[in-house]
């Protein structure tokens, strides 16, 4: 402060502040393993709290690094990061596919198959809504409040697991039926941003209309889509069973005609018709968008090995 600069202060950090906690290293106050009793019960030992039985959801391969206890709502979750993991690589199929994302169908393949989007938020949010009723009329720091927030956790935490699953059964199936996946590089994270403010140049401290309304909710229906964290389980996946993933440019996908190339606003007028200005060409806007991304896909594969 003598300096001139910015402090910061000390703030007192409740039962609630941290959520996590993690060991650098295995053996070094924690130990994962099992009881030399019963060698067939997976358990965790923690400093100061001795053995906590947990139930694994599956083998733990490699070398176990580092191990962190998480609290979700209720639930508690161990949390392993491992090196050494083996490979699983899958027998190659020979067959390729692009992969178009969108809100109305979660993903259209190449091959002309539609996943369809559950909108997992969207069906929680009568729930969801007369949780955070009830939340926002409990006293402050009361058992009644504490109860309303652990319901409202819980709604949220379904939620996200609903999407994780299907991202990872997505993500599975397409693995398991293609060597190349091409799919658009998109930057969700900047999707989903706020519309910038236009100022009224005739009326100083006024603002014209950006559509804000609109876009909340096209940035509501991505989010709810789960875009990304469907992108990072198909990275996993394809990286652990040898499979190829290649990202293109998003740019003029859904504007670029199929089959004679022509690029224009006017062939795709409505959501899911495409009709081509220039040659007539009529396809489903998804999946002619999904031959465009496999085609740059290839493309672009094509250059990396030539160079």
């Amino acid at each position: 402060m003598k300096a001139g600069e910015k402090a910061g202060y000390p703030r007192f950090k409740g039962a609630g502040w941290f959520d996590t906690v993690e060991w650098p290293k295995d053996g070094d106050g924690c130990r994962w393993g099992s009881q030399p009793d019963n060698p067939t019960q997976t358990f965790v030992r923690l400093q100061g709290v001795g053995h906590v039985k947990v139930n694994q959801h599956r083998p733990v391969r490699g070398t176990v690094k580092t191990v962190s206890v998480k609290r979700e709502g209720r639930r508690w979750f161990v949390v392993l990061s491992r090196d050494g993991v083996p490979a699983e690589p899958l027998p190659p199929t020979g067959a390729v596919v692009g992969v178009d994302m969108g809100v109305a169908s979660l993903a259209t393949t190449s091959e002309g198959r539609h996943i369809g989007n559950p909108r997992f938020l969207k069906k929680a949010s009568g729930k969801l809504a007369a949780a955070q009723r009830e939340l926002a009329r409990k006293k402050p720091r009361s058992t009644r409040r504490g109860r309303a927030v652990a319901r409202v956790a819980a709604l949220h935490g379904k939620v996200r697991r609903q999407r994780l699953d299907l991202a990872h059964k997505i993500a599975l199936s397409l693995v398991r039926d293609y060597d190349l996946i091409a799919m658009e590089d998109l930057r969700v994270r900047n999707m989903v941003r706020r519309a910038k403010p236009k100022p009224d140049p005739d009326s100083p401290g006024q603002f014209l209309p950006n559509g804000q309304a609109a876009k909340s909710g096209l940035n509501r229906s991505i989010l709810d889509a789960g875009w990304g964290v469907f992108f990072t389980v198909l990275r996993a996946k394809a990286e652990s069973a040898g499979r190829l993933i290649v990202e293109v440019d998003a740019h003029h996908t859904s504007q670029r005609c199929a089959k004679c190339g022509h690029v224009a606003e006017g062939n795709r007028v409505v959501q899911a018709v495409f009709t081509c200005v220039n040659c007539g060409h009529g396809a489903h806007a998804d999946v002619n968008g999904a031959v465009n991304i496999l085609r740059a896909g290839l493309a672009r594969q094509a250059d990396v090995k030539a160079a």
